[in-house]
């Protein structure tokens, strides 16, 4: 997630955003238990990998909006 910006800016929003920071990390471990899981080698009932994926996709919702905003502070 946010590989195509400036690493500086992300890595500056993750310093002085404790929300984003927080949902960033979130994001991160979200989508490695999913990858897991879909490749087989984290056995996950469906069920809580169906709301593992809506969780992480609220999160990156929220991340975007967050930095979506940070964007529109500095033009």
């Amino acid at each position: 997630m946010f590989e195509n910006q400036q690493r500086d800016d992300v890595e500056a929003l993750l310093k002085a955003d404790a929300e984003f920071r927080h949902l960033y990390q979130r994001h991160r471990e979200l989508d490695s238990k999913v990858h897991d899981a879909d490749i087989g080698v984290l056995p996950i009932p469906e069920a809580r990998l169906s709301v593992m994926k809506r969780e992480k996709l609220y999160a990156k919702d929220r991340l975007q909006r967050i930095w979506d905003a940070k964007m529109q502070r500095r033009h």
